[in-house]
């Protein structure tokens, strides 16, 4: 029982950490935008969180977010990839203010709801513990 509740709160966990590593990376494109030359970055949420999962091939399952996702500082560190540029520029920067923008206000949504996630994981744990002790 107790390992189940602490799976569920450890992937929320997870999501949470890898959202904030997000909202930094887009924030780093959006300061970067007049940079001549400042190539944006960006990682694959989906695909990063299955890797701090371990349900990647070659990873054993539930092996968790330690494992190849978390610096030894306990900072996300997901492989971040160039962004590809949907117009040219003259001075070769790739920052989309307009798609950087939309990144920013969904992955602030996400990292909204993960919260409130947790909030109801714990809220609804906490209700079940008093009702089991009330007479």
């Amino acid at each position: 029982m107790i390992n189940r509740l602490t799976d569920a709160l450890d992937f929320h966990g997870q999501a949470l950490a890898l959202r904030a590593q997000r909202q930094q990376v887009i924030a780093g494109n959006i300061a970067n935008a007049d940079t001549p030359g400042y190539q944006a970055r960006d990682f694959n949420f989906a695909q990063a969180l299955r890797s701090a999962r371990g349900d990647v091939a070659g990873g054993a399952p539930g092996a968790g977010i330690a494992r190849d996702i978390l610096t030894p500082g306990g900072r996300p560190s997901p492989q971040l990839q160039y962004v590809q540029p949907a117009q040219t520029s003259l001075d070769s920067n790739t920052v989309d203010m307009d798609r950087e923008r939309a990144n920013f206000m969904d992955n602030a949504l996400k990292f909204d709801a993960t919260l409130r996630f947790i909030n109801g994981n714990v809220r609804t744990t906490l209700d079940a513990m008093k009702s089991a002790n009330s007479p």
